[in-house]
């Protein structure tokens, strides 16, 4: 038996040298909206909404952490393995295209099923990202 319940996700937490760079990609490119974000003070930070619950921290990174290692991929054809965070869009196909004319490098895959389309790519920070194709869940089978 799990000792949580009820579990959630509520957030994920991106440390960046540039908040507005990143921020400004993921309004752009996967429609977040800014919400109201508490002074930390010291550095800054930035919190991203996804309606109807998930929020993205975008945070200032310490610069006397030393500079944060390299992604473990540079290639999106490596990265449905690799670290990376997962969204759906019902508009796959155009968002993929939105992609391409922004000239984000992508790799794109077919699921066994025939039902789910994959696009991996980067944000300007190198973190993982792939977008799949909304499947309605009656349609996925047992």
């Amino acid at each position: 038996m799990a000792l949580a319940e009820g579990v959630l996700l509520n957030h994920i937490a991106r440390e960046t040298p540039d908040v507005k760079r990143l921020a400004a990609f993921y309004e752009e490119v996967l429609g977040f909206q800014r919400v109201q974000t508490p002074n930390f003070g010291g550095f800054e930070v930035v919190w991203l909404s996804l309606p109807p619950s998930f929020t993205l921290h975008l945070i200032e990174r310490n610069p006397l952490s030393g500079s944060r290692s390299e992604p473990f991929v540079r290639d999106p054809k490596a990265l449905p393995r690799a670290h990376h965070v997962c969204l759906s869009v019902s508009n796959f196909d155009s968002f993929v295209q939105a992609l391409k004319e922004k000239g984000i490098e992508t790799f794109e895959k077919t699921q066994p099923d025939g039902k789910t389309k994959q696009v991996f790519f980067f944000d300007p920070d190198g973190n993982g990202l792939e977008v799949s194709s909304r499947v309605d869940p009656k349609e996925r089978g047992s």
